[in-house]
């Protein structure tokens, strides 16, 4: 069951932070200020589906890890920590901060700087999980190979 979660709740998890990222870059270059504010409420919202994702992902991933040395196990669990402070420490402050800022219509300097933090540390996050995809397929590959011989 583990092995069937776990990749879900990764793209989930994957899919949730783009659908984030691409809405505020969209709205953010193209859309008004009413539609900021509207995805920025948006995107507080869908961090109820988003910190759970991350958490399933994060707890199924180092239960069935524990005992794995191979190098691609190794590099998904250097990636982890890394995913989950950006997240938590940057990511959902920035959002709640950006709601608050956007619903208020002060789009002033401040908003823009945490804005740009926003998106470059939501990017680093697209990064480091696309990379940890790719190496969780690359191990599945290698478990099904081994397992038909």
């Amino acid at each position: 069951m583990i092995r069937t979660i776990h990749p879900i709740a990764g793209v989930i998890g994957f899919l949730t932070i783009l659908t984030f990222w691409t809405s505020t870059l969209y709205s953010e270059i193209f859309a008004s200020h009413a539609t900021v504010a509207s995805v920025k409420t948006m995107i507080v919202y869908g961090l109820f589906l988003l910190v759970p994702a991350m958490v399933i992902v994060g707890a199924t991933g180092m239960s069935m890890g524990s005992r794995r040395k191979d190098a691609s196990a190794l590099a998904k669990k250097k990636r982890m920590p890394i995913i989950a402070a950006n997240g938590l420490l940057i990511l959902v402050p920035a959002a709640l901060y950006l709601k608050a800022k956007a619903g208020a219509g002060a789009f002033d300097t401040s908003f823009y700087l945490v804005q740009v933090i926003e998106l470059v540390a939501g990017a680093t996050n697209l990064t480091l999980m696309g990379m940890s995809i790719r190496d969780g397929r690359a191990m599945t590959a290698r478990r099904r190979s081994q397992s038909q011989k």
